[in-house]
């Protein structure tokens, strides 16, 4: 079983020109991964840069159109996300209780865990087995 923990972002996360938590947190979060890829259920883990230097593409019929950022919603942006794979939903939990305030210790925040589907929660069909294909070739 595959789970992201999304790290929402915040106004400060949005405003940032370079990544800038302390270094008191930046430790806590190196303890933490350390303490995820020791264990073996570490697969990624990254910060994302403010949304002014990203876009959405956005779908209407058959035509598209780029939405150059910075989005205004903060709420609905991620800062950030740690992809791991563990046996059980019990254990993903327990990961993410261990994950540190992305924010700091004491302040009020809040991370999304979501679990990622996988094959096998699809019907069998033409299309998964490509899928399926792409995944063992990649190994």
């Amino acid at each position: 079983m595959r789970f992201m923990i999304i790290v929402k972002a915040t106004a400060e996360s949005e405003a940032a020109a370079r990544p800038a938590p302390d270094e008191a947190l930046l430790a806590e979060m190196a303890d933490y991964h350390e303490k995820l890829a020791k264990a073996g259920v570490l697969l990624d883990a990254s910060g994302l840069k403010p949304s002014a230097q990203g876009w959405r593409i956005r779908y209407d019929g058959e035509t598209r159109s780029v939405l150059d950022g910075p989005f205004t919603e903060t709420k609905e942006l991620i800062a950030g996300y740690t992809l791991i794979q563990v046996k059980t939903r019990e254990e993903g939990l327990e990961w993410a209780r261990r994950f540190p305030n992305p924010v700091g210790a004491g302040k009020p925040a809040e991370i999304e865990v979501r679990q990622l589907y996988e094959l096998d929660d699809f019907a069998p069909s033409a299309a998964i087995e490509r899928f399926r294909d792409m995944d063992t070739a990649e190994q």
